[in-house]
């Protein structure tokens, strides 16, 4: 078995299905850095819809029932409870009972929604859930979609009206438009426009390919991260795992629509490299930029066939080897402290610590035979 079937299968996966609430459905709402389970938590739409990916991606490329099984009791779980009857689209969080607990819409949300949807679409052929992706489409392209100025934008209330704090989290800027929301929604699209090939949903990707190119990527090689209404920066800062992330996700929508990116491919994953540290941890060490930069550099190595790109692959997969993956309980620790050992202070299972960063990572490596 190779490194990474076994990652998947028997270290991240297994950690997720004991954690389904066989009371209430869906799966518990946090698990602690110290293993403590909160059955009664606050459950996210992000990590319900990363969770419909993850398990329809695992069913796809395995073809393991246990997985299909788990995304259906996912996907039992969000259409009983994250859907808004009156409004549409998905509430940001519920109650462990199913409780609408924040009601109001952000798009980044809706488009981790669409991306769960879409992917089991792919590994099932579903035709309801096809109507359901087609109808979180409808409400991102009607609510969020800045037809003047291009992009999306960051949230709307319940009733899709337009909020005064815009914010996906407290760490964020709170502005009209971000980096982070216009990646997903890319991300959500071109899974979408794998499995419904109509015109509309290609133009609205070919559009988010060139709000990337033209006005999120800056002269620095870094994507900015928080945007005024007309795409002007609010500050210099960047994100090493977003540049590297963007990278392959960018090259993976253009491929899907018949665009060249790669000279954007180059300059985000030139830029990310000075983020590499010399023991393999990308930026702040945290779980997803691992993750993500093994698939960026991965990505890029297939442009440019040079051995260095190859090597920094698996330099940063010996990090997560060694320092991030918890082979004894399963999953991975949020990051890594500066001596060396595992952060327990952070989630092991949460809000926004979910398997899908690391299940996509094992299989982008599937598929290369790594």
């Amino acid at each position: 078995m190779s490194w990474s079937l076994y990652v998947l299968t028997a270290n991240i996966l297994p950690y997720w299905l004991r954690l389904k609430d066989t009371e209430r459905g869906g799966f518990y709402g946090q698990v602690t850095g110290d293993e403590q389970v909160h059955p009664d938590a606050p459950r996210s739409a992000v990590m319900y819809g990363r969770l419909l990916w993850t398990f329809s991606a695992a069913y796809r490329v395995t073809r393991n029932p246990e997985y299909l099984d788990a995304a259906r009791w996912t996907q039992d779980y969000i259409e009983r409870f994250f859907f808004d009857p009156d409004y549409g689209g998905v509430y940001w969080s519920v109650t462990a009972d199913g409780e609408p607990l924040d009601a109001h819409k952000q798009f980044y949300a809706q488009a981790f929604m669409l991306y769960g949807y879409s992917e089991l679409v792919r590994a099932t052929g579903d035709k309801v859930a096809l109507r359901t992706a087609i109808s979180l489409f409808r409400v991102i392209e009607e609510y969020g979609r800045d037809r003047e100025h291009l992009g999306y934008i960051e949230a709307a209330s319940r009733s899709w009206q337009l909020l005064s704090d815009m914010r996906l989290s407290d760490k964020d800027e709170n502005t009209i438009k971000s980096q982070n929301t216009n990646l997903h929604v890319m991300e959500a699209y071109t899974a979408f426009y794998r499995v419904y090939r109509v015109d509309e949903v290609r133009a609205a990707l070919t559009m988010l390919i060139d709000t990337f190119t033209n006005l999120i990527l800056q002269p620095s090689g870094h994507l900015g991260l928080f945007f005024d209404e007309t795409w002007h920066p609010t500050s210099l800062a960047y994100s090493a795992g977003h540049d590297i992330e963007c990278s392959w996700l960018i090259d993976e929508a253009a491929e899907v629509v018949g665009m060249d990116v790669g000279a954007t491919v180059s300059l985000l994953a030139e830029s990310a490299r000075a983020d590499v540290h010399t023991d393999g941890s990308v930026g702040d060490g945290e779980w997803w930029n691992q993750a993500e930069a093994v698939v960026g550099y991965l990505n890029y190595y297939g442009h440019t066939h040079r051995q260095r790109d190859l090597d920094m692959v698996h330099h940063i997969i010996h990090f997560i080897d060694t320092h991030l993956i918890d082979y004894q309980h399963g999953e991975w620790y949020w990051r890594v402290n500066t001596d060396g050992s595992p952060d327990l202070t952070h989630d092991k299972a949460g809000f926004w610590k979910c398997p899908y960063h690391s299940s996509r990572m094992c299989i982008h490596l599937l598929s290369h035979n790594l």
